[in-house]
Parts: structure tokens; sequence; C-alpha cells
């Protein structure tokens, strides 16, 4: 659908994309991520035409955004992060003065605006000064004018910065409803938006691609081993012996418990392929020792985006902010 090669773009001396190059599939939800200055929103503005790139193409369903401005331009919907609403009119006069620009005549204007309207749920608000609406239906309104068109590609820009949390909850349903048959860009800093939202993840880091790929694949990859933590009311000889014997089990410790008198505590440690937990629970059970806890940590999606945004010159944030899920007792 979008496809970026060697992208490049130079203010004064200071680089903000640095020979950037993706390729964003038909029907997906793509998430920007990076820190501030990272290069996220110049390379938005780059593929809807706003910006002008300093080398390198960007094509949009075949079409060069620089050379066939017009038709790669009918295959985009933006939003910028502050939507251009003109909040004297209602939601249904903004639609409408929004058709004209994209093109849209006649009875196909009032279709028009009903179909996103119906899209974003704004219907009983369409003729309200857009003014006297809350923040989270002006980002409706602006997500409509956005998907007027029926365009192939939507790009929205911080979507829900600045909404109350059920405000989010509903963009993000919408955001999610939009993917089901277009191809979704949506920049956020909100972590836990991009990996509930997104189909795959591009983090940016100084104008340069540092990832693109799922959540789950960027957290899977990033994982050198898993850690087991287990505490269990006994130690036996026995159940060393079976542990040494674990396919795929690279090291085990077992040392006193400080928090549980007369307990001890496990740690294992293997490779992310592998789930051992029913394996490691079972024999703690054929031993006859009582689990009363097993908790396995895993690099959360902010531990990734970390290591993958850390400066040159400084190093990545300890991971001791892994994330732990805990199972059931065995």
């Amino acid at each position: 659908m979008v496809e970026i090669k060697n992208l490049t773009k130079k203010y004064d001396g200071h680089t903000a994309l640095n020979d950037l190059t993706v390729t964003i599939e038909e029907g997906r939800i793509y998430g920007f991520l990076g820190p501030n200055g990272a290069g996220k929103t110049t390379t938005m503005n780059i593929i809807t035409g706003c910006l002008a790139a300093t080398s390198g193409t960007v094509t949009i369903d075949g079409y060069d955004i620089l050379t066939h401005p017009r038709e790669a331009k009918k295959r985009i919907g933006y939003l910028p992060e502050q939507p251009p609403l003109y909040l004297d009119m209602t939601p249904r006069e903004y639609l409408t003065f929004a058709c004209g620009l994209k093109g849209i005549k006649g009875k196909d204007v009032s279709a028009q605006v009903q179909k996103a309207a119906a899209m974003t749920q704004i219907e009983d608000h369409l003729d309200r000064l857009i003014k006297h609406l809350s923040k989270g239906y002006k980002q409706r309104v602006g997500i409509a004018q956005a998907v007027l068109g029926d365009p192939k590609l939507i790009i929205l820009d911080e979507p829900t910065v600045g909404l109350d949390p059920k405000q989010i909850t509903e963009i993000r349903e919408l955001i999610k409803n939009l993917g089901r048959n277009r191809t979704v860009i949506l920049s956020s800093h909100i972590l836990s938006e991009i990996s509930s939202v997104c189909d795959n993840i591009m983090i940016l880091r100084k104008g340069r691609l540092v990832a693109c790929d799922t959540p789950e694949n960027l957290q899977h990859t990033m994982i050198g081993e898993i850690t087991l933590s287990v505490t269990a009311d006994r130690k036996s000889n026995n159940l060393s012996k079976a542990l040494s014997s674990v396919r795929g089990l690279s090291s085990f410790e077992c040392v006193p418990s400080q928090r549980d008198e007369g307990c001890f505590e496990y740690t294992f440690r293997y490779s992310p392929e592998l789930d051992l937990r029913h394996t490691i629970a079972r024999l703690f059970y054929d031993e006859k020792a009582l689990v009363l806890s097993m908790r396995e940590v895993r690099l959360s999606l902010e531990d990734v985006f970390l290591k993958l945004t850390a400066s040159d010159e400084e190093p990545a944030e300890p991971e001791d902010s892994r994330e732990e899920t805990e199972s059931e007792e065995a």
C-alpha cells in the first residue's frame, strides 16, 4: 500500500529523517513509536504530501506523492495532531465543506457525510456547533473528515491525546473498526495503545527505523531468556536431579526464601520459544512439593522501546521493570 524508499529530510543541517525505507502492507494497522524528535510527524507529513522530502520517494497505492500528488492524495485520509476544525461550523457543514476540498460533488456529498457520521458515531451531533462538542467528539469529527471519500489509507497523528479514559477507549475501538478494511497508520506516545490497537509497530530513533514487526515478535526477539520464579515449601535432592534433565532448561538455582520462612525460591531460565511451566509444576507435584507461587518474567513493550530508542551516549534503562505474569498455583 505504501512504499517508502531512502527517505531523508534535513532542516538547516539537522537530519529529521535519515534514509528511511519501509513497506506498509494493505489492510493492517501500523503504529509509529519513538521519542520526541524521532521523525514520526515528519514522516506522516511527507506521506500525506504536506511536506517535501530532501531525498527519497513515497508511493501510495503505486502513485508517487511528488509526481502524482492528486492521485496519491485521493487515497489518503489524514488527521493531524491538531484537528483542522472550524469551530463555528456544525459537523454537517464542516464535512460538506471538506467534501468540496476532496472533490466530492453532487448527491455523493450527502451520502458521504452520512456514511462518515455513522462510521464515527456522530449522527446525533451533526447540527450542533463544533465548539460546543466535547474533546472526544471533536476528535470524531476530525476522523470523519479523514474517512470522507473512502480512502484506502488513514493516517492519524496522536488521535487520543488530551482525551479522558472513556473517550480513549471509544476512539481505540473506532480505529480498530477503521482497520478492518483499510490501512491505518497511527502515531502515539502511549505504548499500551499501540500494542492493543496495532498489528505492526514501527519504532523510530533519530530519524532511522530501528524496528518494524508485530508487538509479540518485537518482545520475542528482544528476549534473551525467560526467567521463571517458583516458591515451594520444600527442597528435594530428587527434584534437583529431575530438573537437571528437563530439555530446554538452561539453568536453575534454589535459595532459601526471604519472604516465606522455611520455603525455597527456585529460579529457572530457558529459551523464549519454550513454555516449561507445566513441566516444572508437574515435577514439583511428583515430589510432593507444594508450589506457593509461580511467575514468568518477560520483557514488556516498554522495555523493548527503551532498548531500541536508547541514545548512543546513554545506556538503555535496566530491565527491572519487566512485567510479571502470574500463573495459577500448581
